[in-house]
């Protein structure tokens, strides 16, 4: 009975990872791959990104970075409203924001950054303002970037050893990194690691010549 409870249990939860990859991500065109490496051409977008200065661990200033802007994405933002008769006010009403994919970081001079994709509808103009002064919203432009994808727990040693196959992947192909490697991270932390998506990214000016 025990094992049986337990089986249903796995297939809910593979149910749940299956709804939740639908989840909206950023519009972007495989160019190439090799070596387990993607050159993905990314649309531009938005975030909506904080700066965690008050820990160094990186999971630690991850969950301070996702709980700060699971409140604004969850109604803790300031709405533009139109109104009748051909006027235009600024009124404060909150808007839920749907999720996005994936939550990426970056170490940063002073902290880490956290960062959520802003669902595609919005444009710099009508994205709800935050009203957490420690969160703003970024215009990120058209991008190459280079991927590679790994699964397992989000950890300083994972990602290290990642960012370590990337990075020698670039090298070998004579291509240099235009930026700090970027760690996404694509589902919640109760997924179990084996069904976990995980990527490190960084951008890059071209794709191998092959």
């Amino acid at each position: 009975m025990m094992k049986t409870s337990a089986t249903i249990l796995m297939l809910l939860m593979v149910f749940f990872v299956a709804r939740t990859m639908a989840i909206e991500e950023p519009a972007y065109t495989v160019m190439a791959e090799f070596d387990e490496v993607e050159y993905r051409q990314y649309a531009a977008y938005l975030v909506a990104e904080t700066l965690v200065t008050e820990n160094s661990d990186r999971n630690e200033a991850a969950n301070i970075g996702f709980r700060r802007l699971f409140k604004y994405i969850s109604g803790d933002n300031v709405t533009a409203t139109s109104m009748a008769a051909g006027t235009q006010m600024q009124g404060r009403a909150s808007e839920s924001i749907a999720m996005t994919a994936p939550v990426r970081q970056r170490s940063d001079a002073t902290g880490w950054s956290i960062a959520f994709i802003v669902p595609a509808e919005y444009t710099r103009q009508s994205v709800p303002q935050p009203t957490n002064p420690l969160i703003t919203i970024q215009a990120i432009p058209p991008q190459l970037m280079a991927v590679h994808r790994y699964s397992g727990r989000w950890t300083d040693e994972n990602f290290a050893e990642h960012q370590a196959i990337l990075l020698e992947h670039l090298k070998q192909n004579d291509i240099q990194p235009q930026g700090k490697v970027v760690g996404a991270s694509y589902n919640p932390p109760f997924m179990p690691p084996f069904l976990r998506r995980n990527e490190v990214m960084v951008r890059v000016d071209k794709t191998p010549q092959h």
